[in-house]
């Protein structure tokens, strides 16, 4: 789906513009929204809000043909609830049944000429973004290795009308927006292939198409290479498998010179068995989607070197397979990070963990601003977050205080939410061994936070906070797919950064 901005000024009508249909609002108490009225001078409009054609109430939609002084061939009403409570919510939903309708519609193109400076606590940028997104979800189809494409039709080109004074705000945000839309598309992608497929040669070939698109540089090391910098807890993870582990690094180096990097690390496990402590068989073909932390990674990584951000950015990715075999890790086994800490392995399905440790003990040497990892860590997290917020952990002083409220705030804007859960002491007690410095698994109690505190005590050297995407990256039953969050979180973060330093 293509994207545009068409300016209106007030020596133009509206119902003058040509398009194969024109979507326009109205409210619950048969009002019109200002667009709408402009296309209501043979009374068409109120005359089908009168009838009861149409509500007015938010995810309704009245379709009308050939309205008389519209140029439009078709007239898309669009229900927002009360008039002055459009909010985030009612916006989202317009968007999505402007979605639905014009995918099922013939016509060239659609102009959406809904009342965005009008969404409370919003602002004309954020409903173009979210509204693209919105768009483009909608038009995604996961047929990427399927014999027979789905056959698509409807509507593929979108204007939004604004005012001639606006364009220049709103063209940026639809840079954005489209940016944004691309990353999340590359992450979704990578989440639904499956692990004979997106493999971590793979990843590390996405990476490097990546690279050569955008101008980045990339860097993948091999086993022999990371038993060279004495990556133990990862390599442990990748002695089952048959796909050779690969750790990649991306840089997006848009900033200063001088200026210290942010770090993403993205939890790259293409297909989790659960190793020597297999999972049950039930669902386990859902663990493809292990890798979402990477996936989102390079999404973001992708989004933000569209967009030229002004900032520099590294994206690390440590990838392997979890497999069983006569060569797999087993439990009680114990080994060393690269950090020098020892891990005794109690259950190889705690194998995230295991491979970002040495991630986040790698990215030392970039002496970064802040390091955010993200990862489909713990089921645990799912049980006390759900499906809504992924999970945030940092420690607990103002340095860490300040990114936490960065990341939230980002999730906010966006709808892709966090919630920031604790990391204490008093939770590090669990992750105590009688044979090495630490265990790798704290006991059911708090599982995903003493996760956390197994990744934090290798953080020490940064400020740093850990996503816990488990219960956000992908949904299961008949939507099953990735989602491509927190692509969306991770980008409008970094870009907040980029213009808190300019």
């Amino acid at each position: 789906m293509d994207f545009s901005i068409k300016t209106i000024d007030a020596k133009t009508s509206i119902a003058s513009l040509k398009a194969g249909c024109i979507a326009v609002g109205i409210y619950e108490n048969k009002k019109l929204s200002p667009q709408a009225q402009a296309l209501d001078k043979s009374g068409e409009i109120t005359a089908a809000l009168k009838s009861g054609d149409i509500s007015g109430k938010p995810g309704s939609t009245l379709l009308l043909r050939k309205v008389a002084g519209v140029a439009a061939e078709r007239v898309l009403l669009i229900g927002l609830g009360a008039d002055g409570e459009l909010n985030d919510k009612v916006t989202s939903m317009a968007a999505l049944c402007v979605a639905r309708v014009l995918a099922t519609l013939g016509g060239a193109d659609a102009l959406l000429a809904l009342p965005f400076d009008a969404v409370k606590e919003r602002d004309l940028a954020w409903a173009i973004r979210s509204s693209i997104l919105v768009l483009r979800d909608n038009s995604y189809r996961s047929d990427t290795l399927k014999s027979k494409k789905e056959t698509t039709s409807g509507i593929k080109k979108v204007a939004f009308l604004v005012a001639a004074a606006k364009a220049a705000v709103a063209k940026d945000a639809l840079a954005q927006g489209v940016a944004l839309a691309n990353g999340i598309d590359l992450t979704k992608e990578l989440g639904n292939l499956p692990g004979n497929v997106c493999t971590p040669t793979y990843l590390a070939n996405t990476a490097k198409k990546l690279a050569k698109e955008f101008k980045l540089s990339v860097e993948v090391l091999d086993r022999k290479q990371l038993e060279a910098l004495k990556m133990g807890s990862f390599l442990s993870v990748a002695r089952g498998g048959g796909e050779a582990p690969k750790f990649i690094i991306l840089k997006h180096l848009g900033g200063k010179a001088k200026d210290a990097p942010t770090v993403l690390v993205g939890k790259g496990i293409t297909f989790d068995t659960g190793g020597i402590s297999l999972k049950g068989g039930a669902g386990m073909d859902e663990m493809k989607y292990d890798m979402c932390g990477a996936g989102s990674v390079l999404g973001t990584i992708r989004a933000i070197a569209e967009l030229k951000l002004k900032l520099n950015v590294i994206g690390v990715i440590p990838a392997t397979e979890n497999m069983p075999s006569g060569t797999a890790t087993k439990p009680g086994d114990i080994v060393t990070s690269m950090s020098g800490q020892t891990i005794e392995v109690l259950n190889t399905d705690a194998e995230g963990r295991l491979v970002l440790c040495d991630a986040l003990t790698y990215v030392e040497r970039f002496k970064p601003a802040a390091v955010v990892d993200i990862a489909t860590l713990t089921g645990a997290c799912v049980t006390s977050l759900g499906h809504h917020n992924s999970g945030l952990f940092t420690r607990h002083d103002s340095a860490h205080d300040a990114l936490a409220n960065e990341l939230l705030s980002a999730g906010k804007a966006t709808g892709d939410t966090a919630w920031r859960m604790p990391i204490e002491d008093s939770y590090q007690e669990q992750l105590k061994s009688n044979f090495a410095d630490m265990a790798n698994i704290g006991g059911p109690a708090g599982g995903s936070i003493t996760a956390a505190c197994f990744l934090e005590r290798y953080t020490k050297k940064y400020t740093w906070a850990h996503l816990d995407i488990a219960g956000t990256a992908w949904k299961s039953g008949a939507a099953k797919g990735a989602t491509g969050r927190p692509v969306a979180l991770l980008t409008t973060f970094l870009m907040n950064r980029a213009a808190a330093a300019k």
